[in-house]
């Protein structure tokens, strides 16, 4: 310990550069398979927009919309506006909010691994009463229980991915979770553009179908090894020893080892996570914690996903050229998340936020334009003009792939010290399922009061949020995850806050 009784902050000295090992065929399998668990994320926003959509589905639990959407002279914008539908939608991710909470605890002291198969077993029984729901209260109960599983999937996975990933890749690797995402979308868009001809049972197939990534995530959690990170912070040294020299195809790991060690150590040390994120020398990573995921929620990117149909229809496209139009959108997030893939490492985190930022405002702006000024009550969007929304939506969406989409989730789960990152990802999960909960709830309502104005609502976020990464986020590229303590310490704005030691209490405890 440090004259004065303090002791530093992570481990103890910079030594990025002692770090051996490959990118070997296990680790690479283990990301795959761990972030299978974004699939399930992703098909549920998928499906959702394109069930309530469908016109089996809102005679039997939603009538009084199934009656609203047939009328030609009802408000383009409002068609859809029923807080009911809303919250088929939303309670999922209320549920999802909790669950993560509680998911903290268990992930850290039984492991990621346990948080993965929880999440994984959650999302099936969720998937399975969703697809024989007979009355609205057994799909919210399936709703809830597809929350619980994304709580627990979205606490785990971006850590299990962090941790297992080496150094150079973390960045790639970790967006594994977002492609998987992406293409549990993609998918979810073309099974609701095959089932929505099944009438009138063809939601339930959709609905239904999820139980497949979720028993991909479950059974793939059983057979998964446990991050060395993790066992070491629970008094398996040998073991994570074993498992870090095995994932880097060397066994010459001690500098890594060490760092572990040195995290694990002052981890042990904590018994409150939440109460220790909560001190100055946390508060870059707390603030990001809340500011990354509520900046993800409020690009619009959520509304334009879950509801695309719905959007689309407002918009005047038919039933299929609706739902062909949503399945496109989804080809183009899940293709343009290989974009981020191969340039993450390469360029950096801060340059494709700031990019990306940029590209979806100009976006939004335009989208909002065209309805502005060419669409209104009674009115539809000519051909041409809806191609060009189409077109437009589509730039919007690549954008969002290549930057906030999986850099939303990579950046908080690589910048917490070991002692405090369940607790800090525990944060992140919440705050993005907080406000997509209440994205989810209230768009409809605020499409059908903003009309072309919610475009122009979400590019003022998308300008506030590219600014303050430009300020306040430090590069994190090639940085070793128990060193990223150092950047704040450089860092113009933050090194005025954090101090260089931990603050200690009178009997010299962390």
């Amino acid at each position: 310990m440090p004259a004065g009784g303090l002791v530093p902050t992570g481990v103890a000295k910079e030594r990025a550069e002692l770090y051996q090992g490959r990118v070997t065929l296990y680790v690479v399998i283990a990301c795959i398979v761990a972030a299978v668990g974004g699939s399930i994320f992703g098909y549920d926003i998928g499906i959702s927009g394109g069930v309530t959509s469908m016109d089996g589905f809102l005679r039997e639990f939603f009538h009084s919309v199934y009656i609203s959407k047939q009328h030609a002279h009802e408000n383009n914008y409002c068609k859809y506006d029923n807080q009911g539908l809303a919250a088929f939608t939303s309670s999922l991710y209320f549920a999802g909010l909790v669950a993560s909470l509680v998911a903290s605890p268990i992930t850290r002291k039984y492991g990621r691994r346990t948080s993965i198969i929880c999440g994984g077993f959650s999302f099936l029984v969720g998937a399975t009463v969703n697809a024989a729901a007979q009355n609205l209260a057994m799909l919210l109960f399936g709703r809830i229980m597809l929350g619980v599983g994304i709580g627990f999937g979205n606490q785990a996975v971006p850590l299990y991915l962090s941790e297992m990933a080496p150094t150079h890749l973390r960045g790639a690797l970790n967006m594994m979770f977002q492609l998987a995402t992406t293409l549990g979308i993609f998918t979810a868009n073309m099974v609701n553009y095959g089932t929505q001809k099944l009438e009138p049972w063809g939601w339930r197939l959709s609905l239904g179908l999820a139980a497949i990534p979720a028993t991909l995530m479950t059974v793939g959690g059983c057979l998964l090894p446990e991050t060395p990170n993790s066992l070491i912070e629970m008094g398996s040294k040998e073991r994570g020893r074993k498992v870090l020299e095995r994932i880097r195809g060397t066994d010459k790991v001690d500098a890594e080892f060490e760092d572990m060690v040195d995290a694990s150590e002052l981890a042990n040390s904590i018994k409150h996570p939440f109460r220790n994120i909560l001190k100055k020398r946390n508060r870059p990573q707390l603030v990001m914690a809340i500011c990354m995921p509520t900046f993800q929620i409020l690009t619009g990117i959520n509304s334009i996903l879950f509801y695309a149909p719905v959007l689309f229809q407002s918009m005047g496209f038919g039933g299929n050229a609706s739902l062909y139009s949503s399945a496109v959108t989804g080809a183009v997030l899940a293709g343009s998340t290989f974009i981020s893939i191969a340039a993450v490492d390469r360029l950096g985190r801060r340059v494709l936020l700031i990019s990306g930022g940029i590209q979806m405002i100009i976006c939004q702006v335009i989208v909002a334009i065209i309805l502005g000024v060419k669409f209104g009550d009674n009115q539809e969007l000519s051909k041409g003009y809806s191609i060009l929304v189409v077109i437009v939506i589509c730039l919007f969406v690549l954008a969002f792939g290549w930057s906030w989409g999986p850099l939303g989730w990579t950046v908080p789960s690589e910048i917490f010290p070991l002692e405090i990152r369940s607790a800090g990802q525990s944060i992140t999960v919440a705050v993005n399922l907080l406000f997509t909960f209440i994205i989810a709830q209230c768009f409809l309502a605020m499409l059908c009061h903003f009309k072309f104005g919610i475009f122009l609502f979400f590019a003022s976020w998308i300008t506030v949020m590219t600014v303050f990464i430009y300020f306040f986020l430090p590069e994190t590229k090639g940085v070793p995850i128990e060193e990223i303590i150092f950047l704040w310490r450089k860092h113009w704005f933050w090194k005025r806050i954090i101090p260089e030691y931990p603050e200690v209490d009178d009997n010299h405890n962390v």
